[in-house]
C-alpha cells in the first residue's frame, strides 16, 4: 500500500546536506509566517480545524469527510494556509504540503524513522500472534529486517532478476486483450475496438504480477474463468482496504472487546489474506529444493538465504502482497484514462516507446531505460491521484515548519493530493504533462525544492519497500499496451475520486482499446 537505507553508507551522509541545501533554496517561495515581532511562533498558534475531537469526528462523519479526505485536505490548506493541525477522535496530526517544509522534516527523521502505525493491522497481528512486518515496525528491529528486504527488493540486482517475470505477465495480460478485443470488439477484422471498464481486468494483472514475481508462481488468472481463491483473495483486499480508515480515528481495543461489526470484517479480511499467502509460501517451499539455482522469486530468496526466520518472511510477504495489488491495479485506471483524454501525449510516449523497444533486443530492462517518458507518465498519474494520500514522520528533534515550533515526537503529515495540484509547486498543475519530470526540466526546478515533489511512494529510508517493483510493473504494463493499442475514452470529464485507504475513482472510468 508504502530510500536511502538501499544507498552506500558512504554516500548516505552526504545526502542530508544535499537536501539542506534545496530545503533552503526553497524557502523564497514557501511564504513563511512570522509574527509581528518576528519570533518563531508556538506550536499551540499553528492554525487548527477545531479544539475538541470527538465533535470533529462527528463532523468528519456528518461530512463524508473520511471518504473525500483528500479534498478535506485540500479545502483546509486553502482556508489556513500551508500548515495547520488536525485532531480528530484519536488521530492528532501536523498537516504540511510544500516541499522546503518536507525537506525540514526528512533532515529530523533520524536512523530509525517513524511513521503512523496502522493500528487496526497492528491489533489484528497481535491478536492473532502473527509476526509483524517491516510496514508495522520501529527502531532497531525495523532497520535490521528492513536492510535484508532491500537487498531482494530495492537493489538494482534485484529488480534485474524480477524484471523479466513482470515483463512475462505484462505480455501475456496483452495478448489476452488482444484476443478479447478480436473475439468482443467492433469493426473489421484486424482494426477491432472494444470499450470496457478495465478495473477488475487491471486487478487481475496486478494480482498475476505480484504472485510471480513474490511467490515465483503463475496463479492463471488470465485465463476465461479464473480461481474462486484468487476472486476472494482481491475482495478480501478490498474489503481490508474500506474498513481501516474509520478504525484509525476509534479506539480499536474498545472495539475488539465489544465485537464491533466493522472490526469483525477488518479482521476476517485479513484472516483470509494471511490464509492465501501461507498457502502460497508453502507451496514455494516445496518447489525451493528443486529449484537448481532457478529465480523463484522474492520468497525463494529469503527463504534460500536463511537470514530472517520463517515467520517474519511470512508477515512481510503477506504485506507486500496485500499492498501489492490495488496499489498498482487503480494508478493503471487513472493512468489509461489520461492518456486516453490527451491523445498527442499517448502518441509521444507511444514513439519513444516504439523506438527503444526495437533497440532492446527484447531485453526489458534497456527498453525501460531507452523510454524515460513511461516512468514520466507514472510519476505525473500519481502526482495527481497519490495512491496513499499522506506520508507522516515523527521528528527526533523539535524543529521549525512555516515559522512553527514543531515538538519532536508529533505526528507531521505530508499531504500529497495538495501538493500534486499546488501553482506553488507545479507550473499548470492541472495539465497532464510527463515531460515535466525529464531530467532537463527537473535541474532547471532544483532551487525550489524538486527532491520533495515526487512522493507518492514516500521518501529517505522508510519509502515504500516495494517500489521498485511498483514502478517497473506499471511501466511494463504501459510499454506493452501502447505497443499493441491506441487509448480513448467515452467521457473527458475530470474523474471523481474518493479515499478508501488509496485513492480511487468513485466510478471506474470506461477505457476504448482499438489495435494498431
Amino acid at each position: 500500500c508504502i530510500k536511502r537505507l538501499l544507498w552506500p553508507a558512504g554516500l548516505t551522509l552526504f545526502w542530508p546536506l544535499c537536501v539542506r541545501v534545496r530545503a533552503k533554496g526553497a524557502q523564497g517561495t514557501a511564504g513563511r509566517k512570522r509574527g509581528v515581532d518576528g519570533r518563531v511562533r508556538s506550536f499551540e498558534e499553528i492554525p487548527h480545524t477545531g479544539r475538541n475531537s470527538w465533535v470533529n469526528l462527528l463532523k468528519f462523519r456528518r461530512e463524508d469527510n473520511f471518504k473525500q479526505l483528500h479534498k478535506h485536505m485540500e479545502r483546509t490548506f486553502n482556508a489556513l494556509g500551508p500548515i495547520y493541525r488536525e485532531h480528530v477522535g484519536t488521530h492528532r496530526s501536523v498537516n504540511i504540503m510544500l516541499p522546503s517544509d518536507i525537506g525540514e522534516l526528512f533532515l529530523a527523521e533520524g536512523l530509525y524513522p517513524e511513521r503512523m502505525t496502522l493500528q487496526p493491522w497492528a491489533t489484528h497481528r497481535e491478536t492473532r500472534q502473527h509476526s509483524k512486518g517491516v510496514f508495522l515496525k520501529n527502531g532497531e528491529e525495523w532497520r535490521a529486517d528492513r536492510l535484508l528486504l532491500n537487498k531482494e527488493l530495492m537493489m538494482s540486482a534485484a529488480a534485474k532478476r524480477f524484471l523479466p517475470l513482470l515483463d512475462e505477465v505484462a505480455g501475456d495480460f496483452c495478448q489476452m486483450l488482444q484476443a478479447r478485443v478480436e473475439s468482443e470488439g467492433r469493426g473489421k477484422e484486424g482494426k477491432r475496438s472494444l470499450t470496457i471498464d478495465p478495473s477488475q481486468d487491471l486487478f487481475r494483472f496486478a494480482l498475476e504480477a505480484s504472485c510471480h514475481v513474490l511467490y515465483g508462481e503463475r496463479i492463471g488468472l488470465f485465463s476465461s474463468s479464473p480461481s474462486q481463491e484468487s476472486q476472494k483473495f482481491i475482495w478480501a483486499v478490498e474489503q481490508m482496504l474500506a474498513t481501516t480508515p474509520p478504525l484509525l480515528y476509534l479506539p480499536h481495543r474498545l472495539l475488539l472487546c465489544i465485537g464491533a461489526p466493522q472490526w469483525t470484517r477488518h479482521a476476517t479480511a485479513w484472516d483470509h489474506i494471511f490464509s492465501h499467502a501461507e498457502a502460497r509460501i508453502q507451496r514455494a517451499y516445496q518447489r525451493l529444493s528443486s529449484s537448481q539455482g532457478q529465480y523463484i522469486g522474492v520468497l525463494g530468496q529469503l527463504m534460500e538465504k536463511g537470514q530472517l526466520s520463517l515467520d517474519l518472511i511470512k508477515a512481510n510477504i503477506t504485506e507486500l502482497m496485500a499492498g501489492g495489488v490495488d496499489t498498482t491495479a487503480v494508478p493503471l485506471q487513472f493512468t489509461l484514462f489520461e492518456l486516453g483524454r490527451n491523445p498527442e501525449v499517448q502518441e509521444r510516449v507511444r514513439q519513444q516507446v516504439r523506438t527503444s523497444w526495437a533497440q532492446a533486443g527484447g531485453d526489458p530492462q534497456k527498453a525501460l531505460q531507452g523510454a524515460p517518458l513511461l516512468s514520466g507518465t507514472i510519476k505525473e498519474v500519481l502526482r495527481l491521484y497519490p495512491v496513499g494520500i499522506t506520508v507522516q514522520r515523527m521528528p527526533i528533534r523539535d524543529i521549525v515548519l512555516q515559522n512553527y515550533h514543531v515538538p519532536a515526537g508529533t505526528m507531521v503529515q505530508v499531504c500529497l493530493y495538495p501538493l500534486g495540484r499546488s501553482t506553488e509547486v507545479f507550473e499548470n498543475p492541472q495539465r497532464f504533462d510527463p515531460t515535466r519530470w525529464s531530467r532537463s526540466r527537473e535541474e532547471g526546478q532544483r532551487g525550489e525544492g524538486s527532491a520533495f515533489r515526487s512522493l507518492a511512494f514516500g521518501f529517505g529510508a522508510r519509502q515504500c519497500v516495494g517500489k521498485r517493483i511498483a514502478e517497473n510493473e506499471m511501466q511494463l504494463f504501459l510499454m506493452h499496451i501502447l505497443l499493441s493499442f491506441h487509448i480513448g475514452v467515452t467521457s473527458t470529464e475530470d474523474i471523481k475520486t474518493t479515499y478508501t485507504l488509496i485513492l480511487q475513482p468513485e466510478t471506474p472510468p470506461r477505457i476504448t482499446f482499438s489495435k494498431l
